[in-house]
């Protein structure tokens, strides 16, 4: 098998791409915007888990994106057997402060290529009658907060696009998997490295490759959705509804546990 991981060179993407290898002896396909650091991993997973890992700089924010992907793998005779939309920005902005190239950026990322890399890569499976995918959403998708309002409407499409297309891609025998963790512990989100080793400790973050271990599995038994953590179960009816007056205040105290 073969799988596609975007956003490979580093945190979760990684995480993937290394599981993969090493457990599932899967053969890469590793796409991200970091082209030194991606060739490099390519290099050291093929080396030594004895599998074939290709590393293909992109830029998955331009609106051709996929389309390019795509061909890529056609003109290469490439088989995509996994795919997974890991690739992921974020900020933390009032929207009438943020660039908006910015928004054009992360709405293009989250939503317009994660949708057509579905579309290209899972026609291709549904021929086939076998695949997986596997599209990274986050808790955030139930929260209507300030400072993450694109955010968390892009991660909110990613989960109802993805349970539906499960809905879809299952008579093809192709598996479409959507994950909600809450706090990943990685560098995304632009926290102090303190109150990152305070978050893991008090099971609020989960480590990437704990999060990872427990998607495959629910990827690779085509189950529709999944969130790791018992905390996270309990908290998503909570985050449903929040007062307003917790909103405003949690706001405010966001930034000064940023970088």
């Amino acid at each position: 098998m073969l799988a596609l991981v975007t956003g490979a060179s580093s945190g979760i993407g990684l995480q993937f791409a290394t599981a993969l290898a090493r457990d599932y002896k899967t053969d890469l396909l590793l796409v991200s915007n970091q082209k030194e650091e991606q060739e490099t991993i390519a290099r050291d997973l093929a080396a030594e888990y004895g599998v074939k890992a290709t590393a293909l700089y992109a830029d998955l924010s331009q609106a051709d994106a996929a389309e390019r992907l795509h061909d890529y793998c056609v003109e290469n005779d490439i088989q995509v057997d996994i795919l997974i939309n890991n690739a992921g920005i974020f900020f933390f902005n009032p929207l009438k402060d943020t660039p908006v190239r910015k928004i054009e950026t992360m709405v293009m990322l989250h939503v317009m290529t994660v949708t057509k890399m579905c579309r290209l890569f899972g026609e291709d499976m549904c021929r086939r009658r076998s695949g997986y995918i596997l599209n990274m959403s986050s808790m955030s998708a139930w929260m209507a907060y300030p400072g993450i309002q694109t955010y968390n409407a892009s991660k909110a499409f990613i989960y109802n696009f993805s349970k539906s297309l499960w809905y879809e891609f299952k008579p093809y025998g192709v598996g479409v998997t959507v994950m909600t963790p809450g706090a990943v512990d990685t560098a995304l989100f632009g926290l102090a490295p303190e109150y990152r080793k305070l978050a893991v400790s008090l099971s609020v973050s989960i480590q990437p490759e704990r999060l990872v271990v427990k998607a495959l599995k629910r990827m690779f038994r085509k189950k529709k959705q999944g969130m790791p953590g018992f905390i996270n179960h309990l908290a998503t009816p909570l985050l449903k509804h929040t007062s307003d007056w917790l909103v405003f205040a949690t706001y405010k105290l966001v930034g000064k546990y940023q970088k």
